[in-house]
C-alpha cells in the first residue's frame, strides 16, 4: 500500500499526470486499441487521415507515451516544446492531448504543402524550414529514410 500511495503522490507531484493517472517516463507502450480512438478521434477533429496519424505516431514512438528523443521531442508523437506549448499543452505526455497537437500539426504542414503527404512528412520529421530551403524534401539520409517508413506505413493502413 505505500509502494502505491508513493506512486500516486510522485505521479500527482512531480509529473502532473493526465486524469486518467498516466504517469511519463514509464517504459511501456499504449494497446492498439487505445492508439487506434486516439488518432480516430484526433484525426476525424483535425481534418487528417487516420492512417497518416498513425504512421507518423508509430513511426514517432512505436506507441510509447512516455518516448523522449535525443533532441528532446516527447510523447506519442514527438512534439518538441516550442511545438507543445503552441498547442497550449501543460503535460506533452498525456497521450490524449498529444495526439491531438500532433494531428494538428500534420494538417498546418499538409496545408502549408498543398496536400503533399511527402512534403509534410519530411517537414514533420526535419521541420518545415529545412523543406523549404531545400524545396523538398531534405537529402538527410535520416529524413529520407522517416518519409519511407511513414508513407510505407501510411499505404498499407
Amino acid at each position: 500500500m505505500n509502494r502505491l500511495l508513493g506512486l500516486v503522490l510522485l505521479c500527482a507531484g512531480l509529473y502532473g499526470c493526465s486524469d486518467a493517472g498516466y504517469l511519463p517516463y514509464a517504459p511501456h507502450a499504449l494497446a492498439p486499441d487505445a492508439i487506434n480512438a486516439l488518432v480516430a478521434d484526433a484525426s476525424a477533429r483535425n481534418g487528417v487521415p487516420a492512417a497518416l496519424t498513425n504512421a507518423v505516431l508509430m513511426a514517432e514512438s512505436a506507441g510509447n507515451p512516455s518516448a523522449i528523443s535525443r533532441v528532446g521531442a516527447e510523447g506519442l508523437m514527438q512534439l518538441m516544446p516550442g511545438t507543445a506549448e503552441a498547442c497550449g499543452i501543460a503535460n506533452p505526455f498525456d497521450p490524449e492531448a498529444n495526439v491531438d497537437c500532433g494531428t494538428r500539426y500534420l494538417h498546418e504542414l499538409l496545408n502549408r504543402y498543398g496536400n503533399n503527404v511527402e512534403l509534410a512528412v519530411a517537414a514533420y520529421n526535419a521541420g518545415p524550414g529545412a523543406v523549404d530551403s531545400y524545396h523538398g524534401i531534405p537529402p538527410y539520409a535520416e529524413t529520407r529514410a522517416y518519409v519511407a517508413r511513414v508513407l510505407s506505413a501510411y499505404r498499407s493502413y
